[in-house]
């Protein structure tokens, strides 16, 4: 073990910063340094001199980034406007770091699982120098022990292929599609004959909290019981919707409009309840057939932060003989 060389000294203690001169790796296993968390111990060589030494990041990481610069596409040309002949697939480490606003040095310790933790606008940095999807980039996060980086909005379009198969279960099974800000995207014969027609004008006339909420035809769907429980659940969902979109101002405006206008709303969200009920059973009103239960099953599409409801009919209960 070399002692630092003064001039170090400054440079690495930020790296060192989250544990303390006297840290024994079991005691920095126990404040939660992992293997997604590199741990850091600070020694002393005698005189005052701070020696740092790094464990190894996760092996999976620098992996990852290998396999992903390799599958690229290298440029026709290097960097000086020569012709570029290679020996290994992809991009060259220098060319990803340029792309990524990185040092090289740093890029190649990241490969190999010598540098610290990496920061979260690195990795942002290098997601998009890979040209990572987005699932790929929330892997990426989690190899190097982040949360994955929540979106700014949800996706404004329905899959296609989605839309086929609302279209195709026409009046079989009651489905509806609404998004993370709680906006009815899509449903199909079956949904808009049992919960009927959608108001025609207004900010949040597409909006299934506010509908949850105002809406006459669907307290009369749902029954007294049934129209209670549901405004419970909106007010529920409301705030999880506005904890993954804090900032969003359409998510605001609605919880203001809801606050200033409906009672019951405002009893239900004192209550401080966060929607998480993907599955119940609920018993409605046709308007043709009368009353009926149903098992409702909500499905996430996480990339586009899309919820698809599927209302599946039971069978009637059978008389005991």
């Amino acid at each position: 073990m070399l002692p630092m060389r003064p001039g170090l000294a400054a440079r690495r203690a930020h790296d060192c910063a989250d544990v303390g001169p006297r840290d024994t790796p079991a005691m920095a296993v126990k404040r939660g340094f992992t293997a997604a968390r590199p741990y850091v111990h600070l020694a002393f060589a005698g005189r005052g001199t701070m020696v740092c030494m790094h464990t190894e990041g996760p092996p999976d990481f620098g992996k990852y980034l290998r396999g992903r610069r390799a599958a690229m596409t290298p440029p026709d040309q290097d960097w000086n406007g020569r012709s570029s002949k290679r020996r290994v697939p992809g991009l060259r480490r220098q060319e990803l770091s340029e792309v990524a606003g990185i040092s090289v040095d740093y890029y190649i310790r990241l490969e190999q699982g010598r540098a610290p933790r990496p920061s979260r606008e690195v990795l942002t940095a290098l997601a998009g120098a890979l040209v990572l999807s987005g699932a790929e980039q929330d892997h990426l996060f989690r190899l190097a022990g982040e949360i994955p980086p929540e979106p700014d909005a949800p996706e404004a379009d329905v899959r296609p292929g989605l839309l086929r198969m609302l279209r195709g279960l026409g009046d079989a099974v009651p489905v509806t599609v609404h998004d993370g800000r709680l906006v009815l995207l899509a449903r199909n014969a079956a949904a808009a004959d049992l919960f009927g027609p959608m108001p025609s004008d207004g900010p949040f006339r597409c909006n299934v909290v506010h509908q949850s909420l105002t809406s006459v035809a669907l307290r009369d769907a749902l029954g007294p019981d049934g129209a209670a429980d549901l405004a419970r659940a909106a007010a529920a969902e409301l705030r999880a919707a506005l904890g993954r979109y804090p900032n969003d101002s359409y998510l605001t405006s609605l919880l203001a409009e809801l606050a200033a206008t409906s009672a019951v709303f405002l009893d239900h969200w004192e209550r401080g309840e966060v929607g998480s009920e993907r599955s119940r059973i609920k018993r409605l009103r046709h308007p043709a057939e009368g009353w009926l239960e149903f098992d409702t099953e909500m499905l996430h599409d996480p990339d586009r932060d899309h919820w698809v409801s599927i209302y599946t009919r039971r069978a009637p209960a059978r008389a005991a003989v």
